[in-house]
């Protein structure tokens, strides 16, 4: 058998144990998509955001990319963000990194990794913004951990600095914004930084015709 074929065996096993569990499961599912959360992660296969958080279909809208990164030129991910923002009516924007993150370490490189530079570039400006801080960290793992630490606050920022997320705070006083990062040794979620809805930022950010 071939592994495509196995993953098409799990699905059908999957279905029929939901099915049997809950014979109106897909159903409901069929007729409303009502998520709460708004999830920017990291396209790491280790990091599956229904899994890491328990969550069942329905219940979280996710985005993922290399490195969880909120680019103001990146147009998936600001449809995404618009369409969990103004349709989906999302309480909680949770922007989730992971320990030791190809991406970002990668970022901290000078290598040449063809197309994939233009997006680490990204990540290498927030390098440039705590350069001082970061490299001051001797050892290389704690070093890369502080760097995916900030990267995260930087893009929980870069979603304050939308015109979807100021108007949304504007209108309805969500959504609220928080920075994870994710442990791949031990499967735990830590907290770092967090932005309530209507947090004031710079005012070089603030758009005043909403």
């Amino acid at each position: 058998m071939n592994s495509y074929e196995k993953l098409l065996l799990e699905n059908k096993a999957w279905a029929k144990e939901k099915i049997m569990d809950d014979p109106d499961y897909f159903e409901r599912l069929l007729h409303i998509q009502n998520p709460d959360f708004l999830w920017i992660g990291c396209s790491d296969s280790r990091v599956p955001a229904n899994e890491i958080t328990g969550t069942q279909p329905g219940e979280i809208f996710v985005h993922r990319n290399i490195a969880n990164m909120v680019v103001n030129t990146d147009l998936n991910l600001l449809s995404v963000l618009q369409y969990a923002v103004e349709n989906l009516k999302v309480k909680h924007i949770i922007v989730c990194g992971h320990y030791g993150c190809g991406g970002v370490k990668a970022a901290m490189t000078n290598h040449n990794f063809g197309i994939i530079n233009k997006w680490l570039r990204n990540i290498k400006d927030v390098h440039r913004f705590h350069r001082a801080e970061v490299d001051s960290i001797a050892d290389e793992d704690l070093r890369l951990n502080k760097m995916i630490e900030l990267n995260v606050v930087e893009q929980v920022m870069n979603l304050a600095k939308t015109s979807i997320v100021q108007k949304a705070w504007q209108q309805h006083k969500l959504p609220h914004l928080h920075g994870w990062v994710y442990d791949l040794h031990d499967g735990i979620t830590k907290p770092i930084f967090e932005m309530p809805a209507c947090t004031s930022i710079d005012p070089l950010y603030e758009f005043d015709d909403l």
